[in-house]
């Protein structure tokens, strides 16, 4: 995962302390979650990786070019690795935990990192350009919200636990729709699938197409 040149700034938010150098360090307290019930330690998050120290065994290092997903939620943090599960053929190894999870990680992690950064929470911060109301359609059952439409980034927000989004238009591989009440959201996560509420007119559909693809380099 990259991470742009170096910028002058300082500030403290929820235990982050940001200087020139980029994210100095924070800890904080998590647990881990697995089969047998589970184990707390700590965490440490830098501009380099993230480290966490638990009980025994539980203790391990990442540089973000070695973890493939990590995905912030409320309370939550999953982490891919690309080590392989040695008694799962095929399967890479993933780490969950949950806690208090300092705020000002999603803002460092949405500044910095690339593609593999998955944001499960709606950033409130974005000024919609326009809103619609939605239908996230899932495998069995589905859930609503509102797509917020920003200047460089859409923001699915629902109430529903672990299913809202921010997807900067990096982020985004393409967008598509079958109709003026359908729209479709591919990313490297996976591909979202939104039943819309009211007509999504053709002249938005195409400039949010054209903003994506722009931003992205695809096309001048």
């Amino acid at each position: 995962m990259a991470f742009p040149g170096k910028t002058v700034s300082r500030l403290t938010v929820a235990g982050l302390l940001v200087v020139s150098s980029g994210l100095a360090e924070v800890r904080f307290e998590v647990r881990h979650e697995h089969l047998r019930k589970g184990c707390r330690g700590v965490m440490v998050v830098d501009q380099n990786g993230i480290t966490f120290h638990g009980a025994k065994k539980h203790s391990w290092s990442w540089r973000y070019q070695d973890i493939q997903e990590l995905k912030l939620g409320p309370g939550s943090l999953h982490l891919l690795s690309y080590r392989d599960r040695r008694l799962h053929a095929g399967a890479d190894q993933a780490y969950d935990f949950t806690g208090a999870i300092p705020s000002g990680l999603y803002t460092f992690w949405r500044d910095r990192l690339d593609q593999r950064f998955v944001a499960e929470v709606a950033d409130g911060a974005v000024r919609p350009l326009w809103e619609i109301p939605v239908k996230h359609l899932g495998r069995i059952t589905g859930t609503e919200g509102i797509l917020k439409i920003g200047e460089d980034r859409i923001v699915y927000a629902t109430p529903q636990k672990n299913d809202s989004r921010t997807w900067r238009f990096q982020d985004i591989d393409h967008i598509s729709n079958s109709g003026p009440f359908r729209l479709t959201i591919a990313t490297l996560e996976e591909t979202f699938n939104f039943q819309l509420k009211q007509v999504l007119p053709e002249s938005k559909y195409n400039d949010l197409w054209l903003s994506i693809n722009q931003n992205n380099g695809r096309i001048p």
